[in-house]
């Protein structure tokens, strides 16, 4: 019998209200490349969020494509999940 493993994906967005006019896709990987932007993103202190469904959606883009507005929805819950945790982390530091 064998077992199918399921390879890790990560998606790294950008977004800067005053810049973009939707969420940018800025690295993506599978594997190895996947853990590499996960640790990255630890190391920086950015927020990361699994979401496998999502991340199924967003590797099918293009490198440093907008998303698309069928996606604007699900991502702004995480982009609003992410301010909240950064307000959150911000009012421990005063």
């Amino acid at each position: 019998m064998t077992e199918k493993r399921e390879r890790a994906q990560a998606v790294a967005l950008r977004y800067n209200p005053e810049q973009d006019t939707a969420p940018l896709i800025t690295a993506k990987g599978q594997g190895y490349l996947a853990e590499r932007i996960e640790q990255i993103a630890r190391e920086s202190g950015v927020p990361i969020r699994q979401d496998e469904e999502m991340a199924e959606y967003l590797m099918a883009l293009d490198l440093y494509t907008q998303i698309p507005p069928e996606l604007y929805t699900v991502v702004a819950e995480i982009l609003a999940h992410i301010y909240a945790m950064d307000q959150r982390y911000r009012g421990r530091l005063r």
